[in-house]
């Protein structure tokens, strides 16, 4: 790895050691944790389920199924992006093998998106 890129990565893991050990502890604490959608509103929950499949809406509807999100950059108008226009549903496919839902939850500006860089007109 060359030698700069190495010195900036072990800034940050200098620089974001405690936070990333409270996220860790928090992952590894939450893999034991129950499903709490029955707090949710009824509301909440009809959004959450109405594109999903029927066996995924049954699944869902129960306490013991884990919903993951996809969070994406994805979208049609930059070329490079093409090859991950099928990873939300490669995503999918690996979560049902474990019993699991998988949904696209969230896009964000790539960051080679004219809007993250200031540029008008994108």
């Amino acid at each position: 790895m060359n030698k700069r890129i190495k010195e900036i990565t072990k800034r940050i893991k200098e620089r974001s050691s405690k936070s990333r050990s409270e996220y860790i502890a928090l992952m590894t604490s939450s893999k034991n944790a129950s499903v709490t959608r029955g707090d949710l509103a009824c509301g909440n929950l009809a959004h959450a389920f109405a594109a999903c499949a029927d066996d995924e809406k049954m699944s869902l509807s129960g306490t013991t199924k884990a919903n993951l999100a996809i969070i994406t950059a994805y979208n049609d108008m930059l070329s490079a992006h093409k090859t991950y226009e099928y990873y939300p549903e490669a995503l999918r496919n690996s979560a049902r093998k474990y019993g699991a839902v998988a949904q696209v939850a969230s896009g964000v500006p790539a960051m080679c998106d004219g809007v993250t860089q200031g540029q008008l007109g994108m």
